[in-house]
């Protein structure tokens, strides 16, 4: 999409992020507003109150419209992976013309989608190629302009639950908004914060939020593997309520300014501050004393225990062996000064980083912070023009690299992934290994063997 703006809206479960944004025929990105709100109605990613839900959204969106001076009656929309699915399948077409089309292209993605068992109350989100083959040539990402007489594709579908989608709808249309497109947020995740080289090896996206978290493998320009957990930071606010029997607010402003991964005396913040008072619970006019040295276990808990099980879901599918690129770690609760340190002790030999979105230079937000990477993925999924093909959210291709690519720049554009690597993608095996891991974790899977 060129020279047209657009409105991009984040629901998350803390907050809602509504973007006015357009690119120029140069590429760039100009964000025109920003709007912001607290969300109400919205719970670990689905919408429980459509009316809360709708005024939190208009809130953001009458913001972000106001302040750009324009007028849309349609949003890309994110979508937690809460009520999601993901399946492989194949597809091949004839070449008529000889010569690859987009349209070859988008029906090759059509059949694979027409093989595919989708299941009744759900509905078709992305459909990703993972590989494309010409008659039966190697396996390649881009073969637009190629020649020959059969083209097949193997595909990652994506899939959201019916329900879901609809009270996402009715609540954008309660403020007359059509959804334009919705995009899987961890999708948008990965496109945000990874680059090329990184995808090429095969990388892991985690995205640790207020209330859930969101990991995606992308490797090459496809999701092989898509998953969530109904766990994020307001967990630690909860435990540190729990545990110390002091109001939820009280427990919330402790996180925020002294919650570590880090041993005490480690910490540069709390050398200084021993201990700090905390209202009672039911009697808040009463306080007690509680030692910093406290805090740290129950963080450390919680989150160790978050990566435990994303470990071990990631080894259970075989997404684990897809990941030479290693591990992105972005979302608020990435904020905790230790948890690059805890990452690298339960991914062992996993490179491990800490990522921000790619930042688009504005005078309205900063967007060069773990907290935006899903509003800035849904920028750049509209807007940029590196991305690969596609079947969208309304059955569309996506073809927003095809002006930027000939075909004599074709094979530098394709991706070098092996057949091997290729053809096991998505085939998800369950396996149990007893044996625990050297470093400790005894409820840690060992890594499984190679997926042939």
């Amino acid at each position: 999409m060129l020279n047209q703006s657009i409105l991009a809206i984040d629901i998350g479960t803390t907050s809602i992020i509504s973007i006015v944004a357009s690119n120029d025929f140069s590429n760039k990105i100009n964000i025109l507003g920003v709007g912001q709100a607290k969300s109400e109605g919205v719970q670990k990613g689905n919408i429980i109150d459509i009316d809360l839900a709708s005024n939190s959204i208009k809130e953001a969106v009458t913001t972000a419209l106001n302040s750009s001076g324009t007028t849309t009656s349609k949003a890309v929309v994110s979508l937690s992976g809460a009520n999601t699915k993901t399946l492989v399948s194949n597809g091949v077409v004839n070449i008529p013309t000889g010569q690859i089309t987009q349209n070859d292209i988008k029906q090759v993605l059509k059949m694979a989608l027409y093989n595919a068992q989708i299941i009744a109350d759900y509905e078709v989100i992305h459909v990703l190629p993972i590989f494309f083959r010409v008659d039966d040539g190697t396996t390649i990402t881009n073969p637009l302009n190629m020649n020959g007489s059969r083209i097949e594709v193997s595909a990652n579908i994506i899939t959201a639950k019916k329900t879901a989608l609809t009270n996402i709808r009715n609540a954008l249309k309660q403020i007359n908004i059509n959804v334009d497109k919705f995009v899987l947020s961890g999708y948008a995740n990965a496109i945000a914060t990874l680059e090329n080289d990184q995808k090429k090896l095969g990388v892991a996206v985690i995205n640790l939020g207020g209330t859930t978290t969101q990991f995606v493998v992308q490797k090459g320009s496809a999701i092989i593997y898509n998953d969530f957990l109904p766990i994020g930071s307001e967990n630690i606010t909860n435990d540190i309520s729990l545990t110390f029997h002091t109001p939820y607010s009280a427990a919330n402003m402790i996180k925020k300014q002294y919650a570590t991964l880090l041993p005490y005396e480690e910490n540069e913040n709390e050398q200084n501050i021993r201990k700090v008072k905390l209202p009672i619970l039911g009697n808040e006019s009463e306080s007690k004393e509680i030692s910093l040295e406290q805090i740290q276990p129950i963080v450390h808990a919680r989150i160790e225990e978050t990566l435990i099980i994303i470990y071990e879901k990631l080894v259970e599918s075989a997404a684990i062996d897809a990941i030479d690129g290693g591990i992105i770690l972005t979302g608020g609760m990435t904020y905790i000064p230790g948890i690059k340190e805890l990452a690298s002790k339960i991914f062992v030999d996993i490179p491990i980083r800490i990522a921000n979105p790619k930042n688009i230079q504005n005078g309205y937000i900063n967007f060069n912070t773990p907290t935006m990477s899903t509003i800035v993925g849904l920028l750049l999924y509209e807007l940029d023009c590196e991305n690969g093909f596609e079947l969208d959210s309304n059955g569309e291709l996506r073809q927003n690299n095809i002006y930027k690519t000939d075909s004599s720049q074709h094979q530098q554009q394709n991706i070098d992934m092996t057949n091997e690597t290729l053809n096991d993608i998505g085939e998800i095996k369950d396996k149990k290994i007893n044996e625990p891991k050297k470093s400790g974790f005894n409820s840690i899977l060992d890594k499984l063997s190679r997926w042939i």
